[in-house]
């Protein structure tokens, strides 16, 4: 299920801006912070919408997040990750049974 308001469920809503955007090795801390978050896809799917430039967001960086832009420019994210999600919960059997 897709959640509108993310923002207020976001594992870093009581992060400050210092620990999301971050250059470097630093990255990677914040990236732990989306690991567990319950609305990782959604705030994802906002930074590549929007092609924000900076920052953390889902679990990605800056540079990750230009890698997919490059490949898909045109594409709806949210459609695109809704429907991965979807297919993942729909079919998570059939993937450790290959």
């Amino acid at each position: 299920m897709w959640v509108e308001d993310w923002t207020p469920r976001a594992a870093c809503k009581s992060a400050t801006p210092d620990q999301l955007f971050v250059r470097g090795a630093e990255q990677n801390k914040a990236k732990q912070l989306c690991s567990g978050c319950p609305v990782r896809t959604e705030c994802l799917a906002e930074a590549l919408d929007n092609q924000i430039e900076w920052g953390v967001w889902g679990g990605m960086t800056e540079r990750e997040r230009r890698a997919l832009l490059r490949r898909r420019p045109t594409s709806s994210w949210r459609s695109v990750l809704e429907t991965a999600r979807e297919q993942q919960v729909v079919s998570p059997v059939s993937q450790t049974a290959s």
